[in-house]
C-alpha cells in the first residue's frame, strides 16, 4: 500500500510567557531570512557570484551569532534558523526554474522580504529540533517548553516536522507532516461532473444542487459595524490594535465556517463518487470583475484543492476539464455548440428539441470531457497535480499585463503545490 503526506492541524494554547518565546522564534527566523535575502541581493547588485547556500548559512548564522548585533539570534533553535534558509533557497529555486521553463505555472518572482508588521507568522521545528508529543498530550518544543494541545483527532503516525502558526486573529497551531498510507475506498459506478456557480455552488451531473451558502454576506452587517469601529480609533493606540483584532477574529469565524463547510462537501461527494470533474475556472481573472466579492465568497478554488488530494487519498479519479471547453454553450444531447448566452438565461432550448437546465447540463459535458484526455468534441483534459509537500518560502509572482489578462492561453490562474492535507486548517472532517 502507497502512503502519502498529510498535515494535520491543531490549536495550541500557549501560556503568556511561552507566547513571547514563540514571538522571540518568529523575528529570530525572520530576520535570518531577509539577511540571506538582502546579502544575495548585493551580490547580485556588485556584479559577485551568487552566494552558495553554505556560505550563505555561514554568513547569517554561525558568524552572526559571534557579532553584538546579531547574538540574540541563539534564543532561537539553530535548525529553525535553518529551515528559514532553506525556505529562501526554495524560494530561488522556483524562481530560476520558472524563467527557464522548468517549473509549471505563472512565472514566479525573486523573494521577497519578510516584515515584523504580518499578523500572520509561522516557523517551521523539523525533526532536528527534537520536539516531542509527550504522554499527557502537550507538545514540548524546545526554547519554548510544553504546550497545551487541543487534540481535535488522533494524530496517526510520528510527525516528521511541525510548523507552529500565529493567525492574524492571534491564534497559535501546530501543523504537523505526517506519513501514512493511502485509504482506498470500495468502488462504485458513480462518476460526476460538477459545475461551479454563485447562485448554486456546486451542481452535480446527476441533477444535485447545492445552493451557496454564502458565509460573508451573512456576516457583513456584523463586520461592517466593527471595521467601522476601527477606523474611529486612533492610529497606534491599544483601542485600535483591540479593534484590529475584532475585526481578524470576525474574519477568521467566517473563514472557519467556510472550510467547515467544504469539507464536508467534499468529503460527501468523494466517498459517493468514483470519479470527479470538475472545471479548471479562472478565478484570478473572474476576481478581477465585478463578481469579485462573490468569487472571493463562494472559494472555488479551495474546494477543487480538496476534491483534489481527497481523491487521491481515498483511491478515486479526479481531474480538470480546460477552462475554454464551452462547458455551458455546448448540448449534451447532440453536442451542439450555440453561441454566448447571457447569466440571467438560466434554461434554454436546444434546436435537436431538448430543453436544459444551464447548470445541470454544463456539469453533464464536464463529465463527457472529463473521460478521456481528448474526446471527439476537442475537450481537453489537464492531469492532476502531483501531490507534494507545501512550500512555506516567501515567493511572488509576476504580474501580468493586464491586456494579456485576458488573452486565450494567457495564464492568470496561480499555480500551486500541494501537500496531502486531511483537514489542513483545523476542521474536522
Amino acid at each position: 500500500m502507497t502512503t502519502v503526506l498529510l498535515r494535520f492541524k491543531y490549536r495550541i494554547y500557549p501560556t503568556v510567557a511561552q507566547q513571547r518565546s514563540i514571538a522571540r522564534i518568529f523575528g529570530c527566523a525572520r530576520v535570518v531570512f531577509n539577511d540571506g535575502l538582502r546579502l544575495r541581493q548585493d551580490a547580485h547588485e556588485r556584479g559577485l557570484p551568487y552566494i552558495s547556500d553554505g556560505d550563505l548559512s555561514k554568513m547569517v548564522i554561525t558568524e552572526a551569532k559571534k557579532g553584538a548585533d546579531r547574538s540574540w539570534l541563539s534564543a532561537a533553535p539553530a535548525a529553525v534558523l535553518q529551515q528559514a534558509l532553506a525556505d529562501l533557497n526554495a524560494a530561488y529555486r522556483n524562481y530560476f526554474q520558472s524563467i527557464s521553463g522548468q517549473r509549471r505555472g505563472p512565472r514566479m518572482g525573486l523573494p521577497r522580504f519578510r516584515s515584523r508588521k504580518d499578523k500572520r507568522q509561522s516557523v517551521r521545528f523539523t525533526s532536528n529540533t527534537r520536539f516531542k508529543v509527550l504522554c499527557n498530550g502537550k507538545l514540548r518544543l524546545p526554547k519554548v517548553g510544553e504546550l497545551k494541545v487541543r487534540w481535535s483527532r488522533p494524530l496517526p503516525g510520528t510527525p516528521s516536522s511541525v510548523t507552529v502558526i500565529r493567525d492574524s486573529a492571534g491564534r497559535h497551531f501546530a501543523s504537523f507532516v505526517v506519513l501514512v498510507d493511502r485509504e482506498p475506498l470500495p468502488g462504485n459506478d458513480r462518476e460526476v461532473g460538477i459545475d461551479l456557480g454563485l447562485s448554486d455552488f456546486a451542481v452535480l451531473s446527476d441533477g444535485t444542487k447545492f445552493a451557496a451558502p454564502q458565509f460573508l454576506r451573512r456576516a457583513e452587517r456584523k463586520i461592517r459595524r466593527l471595521q467601522r469601529d476601527l477606523a474611529r480609533k486612533q492610529r497606534g493606540s491599544s483601542n485600535r490594535a483591540k479593534a484590529r483584532q475584532k475585526v481578524a477574529r470576525a474574519h477568521a469565524r467566517v473563514a472557519d465556517t467556510r472550510r467547515d463547510w467544504l469539507h464536508k462537501l467534499s468529503t460527501t461527494i468523494v466517498r459517493e463518487s468514483q470519479a470527479v470533474y470538475v472545471e479548471d475556472l479562472a478565478v484570478s481573472g473572474l476576481a478581477r470583475t465585478h463578481l469579485a466579492y462573490s468569487v472571493h465568497d463562494a472559494g472555488w478554488a479551495q474546494f477543487t484543492a480538496m476534491l483534489e488530494y481527497k481523491a487521491a487519498r481515498y483511491g478515486r479519479t479526479f481531474s480538470k476539464v480546460g477552462r475554454w471547453f464551452p462547458s455551458t454553450r455546448t448540448c449534451s444531447e447532440c453536442g451542439l455548440v450555440g453561441g454566448k448566452r447571457a447569466l440571467h438565461v438560466r434554461r434554454w432550448t436546444c434546436p435537436c428539441g431538448v430543453t436544459h437546465d444551464r447548470d445541470v447540463n454544463a456539469a453533464k459535458n464536464i463529465r463527457a470531457a472529463g473521460r478521456a484526455d481528448l474526446n471527439d468534441r476537442g475537450a481537453q483534459v489537464r492531469p492532476g497535480l502531483v501531490p507534494a509537500q507545501r512550500r512555506e518560502a516567501v515567493t511572488r509572482r509576476k504580474s501580468v499585463p493586464s491586456g494579456d489578462a485576458d488573452r486565450p492561453g494567457s495564464r492568470t490562474s496561480r499555480g500551486r503545490q500541494l501537500i496531502m492535507p486531511f483537514g489542513a486548517d483545523g476542521v474536522r472532517q
